[in-house]
């Protein structure tokens, strides 16, 4: 008895928040910085203690100890909310700015006094320099909004001027000593710093709330990408609350033309959520994100496309090919069954994954060129028929690329029997210098039976496939479930076991069965494949 399914939505819940990702950043710029202010501050410190000359040694210290202790507690299992998160950051940077200014002060004041103006000037432009650089670090480092920042950091830029001229009015030693610097700094460094610094936040913090609404979808967490193609990204993906692992398939719309591709990607998903038979891709949700990307989750495959299969260890035996077939024809026997033809079999489009411990179970995917016989959906507005097609060229029947829109189950037939053609010898049946060559061999040529490339293929086995790759669609297998019936009865259909694939997985492609992510060629029609999905409008016969 086949499973039931149903579309899951999302669970209402708790939903992570982009505050609660922003507290732990801060957390950890906060233990960061405060293990390189200590360092700083501290050979400073040392420093001065080599030279004899150590001003304001208790201030120094304790802004030392400051920094020392919030990276031990930043770095320990205690809890912070993100209040005292913020009054942490608040305390340090303040303690950093209040040992900045107090040097300043004291330096110059010192300098002044013993008539060197030369040297007060200098310490002036080095501690102006040091408090726009500590202004530009808070700005760039610590996750703020622009608002905050301003808030924070143009009061902080004022400051140092705040400090200098209330030392000038205090002491006249230090207005005489820096009114020669008045005409060669006009430029107020902290200042500018203060202003590139929020802005910097404003990109910064731009780009974040971006990733994360990239990341959040209802309840799902993206991980890393596993392909990228004309359909859109996939990318693995776990379900928050149930830890399931999964892929997702989104598109998100650039412009007006990507409009026909939208739809059809709804329609992909649409159907195939429709299907519940084992061999096919399950589909778990799907929905649009607020910016307008479409997605849908899928379930995770462990294991290679046929085509990867292919590719990396050659023609695989007649036995394991046959099983791999009946599998699939299962899975179509069911879409054509409830009208669903879908028109872009190849080699890509079905995977040989690891499902319930079990090796080599195929997989249908990617029903985005799938045709529905049961309604007019493929109709235009003026209620005529398109006069493009769809599909891959080396796999395709001969009327899908004359007569797109009346093609039905058997011109599936065509492509699995292809399929099995390339399984089993390494090669589509015809090949050409473009698409359109390949086409028309399809039309015109005949088919070199498999036997001729590998002569290992059974001859029941090439029959079977020569049937299906007959150009008259009424010489073919009637439907799936005719065709599943003939490969049941080569007399190798039963010699390919279950044991015989998780051994021949285990010695090949131990990586891949267990692991998704460590191979590319993933979910069909979205990764880079050797032989392309085209869709071409107007084409005419004679062309």
């Amino acid at each position: 008895m086949e499973r039931s399914r149903e579309i899951v939505g999302f669970v209402g819940t708790h939903r992570p928040r982009f505050s609660d990702e922003t507290a732990a950043l801060l957390r950890r710029r906060i233990m960061a910085a405060s293990l390189i202010v200590s360092i700083v501050l501290s050979a400073a410190f040392v420093g001065n203690l080599f030279i004899g000359n150590v001003p304001l040694v208790a201030v120094r210290a304790c802004v030392l100890l400051v920094f020392i202790s919030t990276y031990f507690v930043s770095r320990s299992n205690i809890s912070l909310s993100t209040f005292q998160l913020r009054a942490t950051e608040l305390v340090n940077f303040g303690a950093l700015a209040f040992h900045l200014l107090m040097m300043m002060y004291v330096r110059i004041e010192a300098f002044a006094g013993d008539g060197d103006a030369v040297s007060a000037v200098a310490a002036q432009h080095q501690f102006l320099c040091a408090c726009s650089v500590a202004i530009l670090t808070y700005g760039i480092f610590v996750p703020n909004t622009w608002k905050r920042a301003a808030w924070l950091l143009i009061p902080a830029a004022c400051s140092p001027y705040l400090v200098l001229f209330s030392l000038r009015w205090k002491s006249e030693d230090a207005d005489l000593a820096l009114a020669a610097s008045d005409l060669t700094n006009p430029v107020p460094l902290p200042l500018v710093a203060a202003v590139v610094a929020v802005f910097g936040t404003h990109i910064i913090n731009s780009v974040r709330r971006e990733a994360f609404r990239a990341r959040q979808l209802g309840q799902y967490h993206l991980k890393q990408p596993l392909a990228l193609g004309g359909m859109g990204v996939v990318y693995e993906a776990e379900h928050r609350m149930l830890k399931r692992p999964c892929a997702i398939k989104l598109i998100k719309p650039e412009n007006e033309a990507d409009a026909k591709a939208i739809e059809q990607f709804e329609r992909e998903v649409r159907s195939t959520a429709k299907l519940s038979h084992w061999n096919t891709v399950e589909i778990f949700d799907y929905g649009h994100t607020d910016d307008g990307t479409f997605y849908y989750v899928m379930e995770l495959l462990p294991g290679l496309s046929l085509e990867a299969l292919v590719e990396r260890h050659g023609p695989m035996p007649s036995a394991r090919a046959v099983h791999l077939l009946r599998q699939t024809c299962c899975a179509l026997r069911e879409a054509h069954a409830i009208g669903l033809i879908h028109r872009d079999i190849k080699p890509a489009n079905i995977f040989a994954a690891r499902r319930g411990g079990i090796a080599d179970v195929a997989k249908l995917l990617d029903f985005g060129l799938v045709r529905q016989t049961v309604d007019d959906s493929q109709r235009d507005d003026s209620g005529s028929s398109t006069t493009g097609f769809s599909g891959s060229p080396a796999f395709m029947a001969p009327e899908q690329s004359i007569d797109y829109d009346k093609t039905d189950g058997r011109s599936d037939i065509y492509a699995l029997g292809a399929v099995g053609y390339y399984m089993v010898t390494g090669r589509p049946p015809f090949t050409g210098k473009n698409a359109f060559e390949t086409l028309r061999a399809h039309h015109i040529r005949a088919v070199i039976p498999p036997s001729q490339h590998c002569s290992s293929v059974p001859a029941d086995v090439e029959q079977v496939l020569l049937r299906c790759l007959q150009k008259d669609a009424n010489d073919r297998f009637p439907n799936a479930e005719s065709l599943e019936a003939a490969l049941a009865s080569c007399d190798c259909a039963s010699e390919w076991t279950d044991r015989m694939a998780a051994a021949w997985w285990a010695e090949h492609e131990p990586d891949a069965l267990y692991h998704p992510s460590s191979s590319r060629t993933k979910l069909g029609g979205t990764e880079a494949i050797s032989v392309p999905t085209i869709q071409v409008q107007g084409i005419r016969e004679s062309e």
